[in-house]
């Protein structure tokens, strides 16, 4: 069936190639039009308090999406003229001032000390701007720069909206020049690896065609996160290349049986389906499971880069015959030597003293797993970004002046009587690290009639049978004081309303802590047992996939340690990722070493001979898939200055190597010394 599918497929290579090219149009407008989020806390699960919370911020109270306007040394009469224009911006549903805030009929005196330091500080004051649509929406995003085109450079606006609004321009503005760069730094490494200079530009358009089709069936999912779409295409071309290059070589070898060129191609297909598919599913495997995660951003990630694998693997079967046939003449005619290291020596070195190799290697465990699970990681995710950028600068001012580092928002029933108001509301101010607390009962308690306060203030903190407290705090997000500070906080709440919800940035950030401590473990296991079933599937053993899973997770230790030696932390994110990615993408090398190391059994010979034969057969290959995937994520560790894309495609960058190097140097020495275990405890192990 594969074979007449194959014949028919490679007759005719133009037509082939005009319809490929012809479907990026649709994805590429698909891809234009597929929304991405740049708010990593609306991927927290939909069951907890702090994100129930966050939907009655937005609805009825508008406050989901809170700016906070620092204006320095500027008299009145400007503060007032902007609050008045910052109201008229499309997206904006309030802007609140002192003197809007509890009505110009109140002098000054009589205003609350509290309020007055919430809004004034030293040569400073502060605007509260509220906005009709989500934090990270294109309406509230369009909004913001409008508010900072109407204001002069005394003025500073902070708050996490506004730091979404500046990483967004960063991902926009810096996402071509990274992929540009890994595409560049991948072409030099395959021109120098593979033996046509032509080759790369081939290979590099049909991994380039899969990639836009990746990007343009997004559409299909709603949204991506914008930490998909910035390392989903290097991504691609690094764990899919293998692919092609098998294509080509079982072209090559097809080649001298066949006068017909596209007769060889056919058979290349055949053979290419065949391997392709089982030897796919590993990197799809450590791909889903990052669907696992409760914490969403994972399933974002791990749908996107699973989809890319089979629709990298669809193109090359579908696609890369017709490019190959129709670039045969100039990839032949620019024909080289590869410029690869002849390993041999190295070889039989590791597998004279295979058991030195064996007790290293294990020895190697022990301090790697120390680090890895010692190596600091941040959940604060400003940390990731330049410390110049104008919302990180707002949000220093907005700490140091105003004492206030982040918000916490409480909504809770309209029900409570004066006094428990009362009691509660100073148990809270009691909280240490809480600087203020602002609430409806607060401003009434002071001495001011109600019928005085705006319509507008009353809307923000009192609606639909719930009312909101807005709680500032001193301490950061993330830090241990904040998360002591929100257990005290909602211990408080809950006693006078069970229902209350406690929301806000570092509320949300202290759950995301707890979500993804219990996610690494979850999806980690998930991708190691998956690809041991796959591995136990194909080589019929229970002993193989056991040593080869070993040997990659030893890398992946090694990798997600060396932060802890250099002093380095890493998001959050990253040692997941790095541990289901690294997994599935680099056990292929020594899947490829084992299965011609058991070839090689099977053809007769000893064991410490097909171990040598195995690993100089297949040390080209891996280099050369280790050194595409390091040099197409390296380039984007180069450009982005977002820490948390960096660091991830930094660490799959180490270690891709880090895997090649564990396949090359320990892998043929623990072969040789395991081959009769294997042989004990595998079905049909010599055939």
């Amino acid at each position: 069936m594969i074979e007449k599918f194959a014949h028919g497929l490679t007759r005719k290579p133009a037509l082939i190639a005009v319809i490929a090219l012809a479907l990026l149009v649709p994805s590429a407008i698909a891809f234009l039009a597929t929304p991405v989020n740049y708010d990593i806390l609306t991927y927290l699960p939909e069951d907890l308090d702090s994100t129930h919370g966050m939907d009655l911020l937005e609805e009825p109270f508008h406050m989901a999406a809170t700016s906070m306007l620092i204006v320095e040394n500027m008299p009145s009469g400007y503060t007032n003229d902007l609050t008045e224009a910052i109201q008229k911006v499309p997206g904006v549903s309030n802007a609140v001032w002192l003197s809007n805030a509890v009505g110009v009929q109140i002098p000054t005196e009589f205003i609350p000390q509290q309020f007055r330091e919430m809004f004034y500080s030293g040569e400073g004051t502060m605007m509260i701007i509220q906005y009709e649509h989500p934090g990270a929406s294109d309406e509230t995003m369009n909004a913001i720069r409008q508010i900072r085109s109407l204001c002069n450079e005394k003025c500073f606006l902070a708050g996490f909206s506004v730091v979404i609004r500046d990483t967004r321009d960063l991902v926009d503005q810096e996402m071509p020049l990274f992929v540009g760069l890994a595409v560049l730094l991948a072409l030099i490494a395959m021109s120098l690896t593979m033996e046509s200079w032509i080759l790369p530009f081939v290979l590099l358009v049909n991994i380039g065609i899969a990639v836009v089709y990746n990007f343009g069936t997004n559409f299909l999912a709603g949204q991506i996160s914008y930490i998909t779409k910035a390392i989903a295409a290097v991504l691609q071309l690094g764990v899919t290349m293998d692919y092609s290059v098998f294509l080509y070589h079982a072209y090559e070898q097809e080649k001298p049986r066949y006068e017909d060129h596209k007769d060889a191609m056919a058979a290349a297909v055949a053979t290419a389906f065949r391997s392709l598919t089982g030897s796919s599913l590993t990197t799809i495997a450590g791909f889903l499971a990052l669907c696992f995660m409760r914490f969403t951003l994972g399933k974002d990630i791990g749908v996107v880069m699973a989809k890319g694998v089979v629709l990298g693997v669809a193109t090359v079967i579908l696609v890369l015959p017709s490019l190959l046939l129709l670039a045969d003449k100039w990839v032949d005619k620019w024909h080289h030597k590869p410029l690869l290291p002849d390993l041999t020596g190295l070889n039989r070195r590791t597998i004279r003293h295979r058991w030195v190799f064996v007790i290293i290697a294990a020895l190697l465990f022990v301090p790697s797993i120390y680090a890895k699970n010692n190596a600091a990681v941040y959940y604060k995710l400003d940390e990731s970004l330049p410390q110049d950028l104008p919302s990180i600068v707002a949000n220093q001012k907005l700490k140091e002046e105003f004492d206030m580092s982040v918000s916490h928002f409480a909504v809770l029933a309209d029900d409570l009587t004066a006094a428990q108001l009362s009691e509660m509301e100073a148990r809270i101010e009691a909280v240490p690290g809480v600087t203020s607390l602002v609430s409806y009962h607060k401003l009434l308690g002071s001495g001011i009639p109600e019928f005085f306060v705006p319509e507008e203030l009353r809307g923000m903190v009192k609606a639909d049978g719930y009312q909101l407290f807005m709680i500032n705090s001193a301490y950061d997000t993330a830090s241990d004081e904040v998360s002591e500070q929100v257990a005290q906080l909602r211990e408080i709440l809950k006693e006078y309303d069970e229902d209350a919800m406690l929301t806000g940035e570092a509320v949300l950030t202290d759950d995301l802590i707890d979500v993804t401590a219990v996610d690494f473990k979850t999806t980690n296991y998930i991708s190691m047992a998956a690809i041991f079933l796959i591995i136990a599937i194909v080589f019929k053993s229970v002993t193989v996939p056991l040593v080869l899973v070993a040997v990659i997770e030893l890398a992946i230790f090694v990798n997600l340690g060396i932060p802890y030696f250099t002093g380095n932390s890493v998001a959050f994110i990253t040692p997941t990722v790095i541990s289901c990615v690294q997994l599935g993408a680099t056990v292929d090398y020594a899947i490829l070493m084992t299965s011609r190391f058991q070839d090689e059994l099977r053809a007769g010979k000893d064991r410490c001979e097909a171990a040598l034969t195995a690993a100089s057969a297949s040390d080209p290959a891996i280099i050369t898939s280790s050194l595409v995937m390091f040099c197409a994520t390296l380039g984007v560790s180069f450009i982005s200055s977002i820490d948390l894309i960096g660091s991830i495609c930094t660490m799959l960058a180490r270690g891709s190597v880090i895997s090649a190097v564990m396949s090359i140097v320990f892998l043929p020495a623990i072969l040789c010394a395991c081959e009769p275990l294997f042989r004990r405890t595998s079905y049909k192990w010599l055939g």
